[in-house]
């Protein structure tokens, strides 16, 4: 692994350009050595092709083992989300049935209450009108004692009425005998 070139040329250049023959050859045979160093450095950075297949192979073989380890992980993440979808599945039943279960509760209980003011209601209406038949029962009782108070009343002064005129009839006539 050589760097090919016509050194030869080189000196002639660098001769051309003003410098000596000795200086050329020292520039030259300088820079052969500089670019040796250097390619012998990058070829010792360098694979062969051989090297670079077997990390190749090496890679795809590290690759596929860790494809076989998702594959299972994945597997296996896969049955715990669904055994875990599962169980979050019976839990969401269970809480939609107990819903389920104090709405129907909670109905029953209000037709109940609601049965039972209306109930009450009518138990208020039936007492308020009780009280109001009572109160015209005794609004009528006392009209009728006070038209019969009135009556006797009225017999009374008739009978003092009564009394009176024949009273005044009576002096009035004991007056017209006194006169004639």
């Amino acid at each position: 692994r050589k760097l090919f070139f016509d050194t030869h040329a080189l000196v002639c250049l660098l001769e051309e350009n003003g410098f000596t023959t000795k200086q050329s050859e020292v520039i030259v045979s300088a820079l052969v050595k500089i670019t040796n160093t250097n390619l012998e450095m990058i070829y010792k950075d360098m694979v062969t092709k051989v090297q670079q297949e077997i990390a190749l192979q090496q890679v795809m073989s590290h690759i596929g083992g860790v494809k076989k380890d998702m594959i299972i992980l994945e597997k296996s993440e896969f049955s715990a989300l669904r055994s875990e979808n599962e169980k979050i599945k019976l839990e969401l039943q269970q809480i939609k049935k107990q819903v389920m279960d104090e709405i129907t509760k909670v109905r029953a209980d209000n037709k109940l209450n609601l049965n039972l003011e209306k109930s009450r209601v009518k138990e208020l209406h039936a007492q308020q009108d009780r009280a109001l038949t009572q109160t015209d029962r005794k609004i009528d009782t006392e009209v009728a004692d006070l038209k019969t108070m009135l009556e006797s009343h009225k017999l009374d002064n008739i009978k003092y009425l009564a009394g009176s005129v024949f009273t005044c009839l009576t002096v009035a006539l004991g007056f017209y005998r006194l006169w004639i």
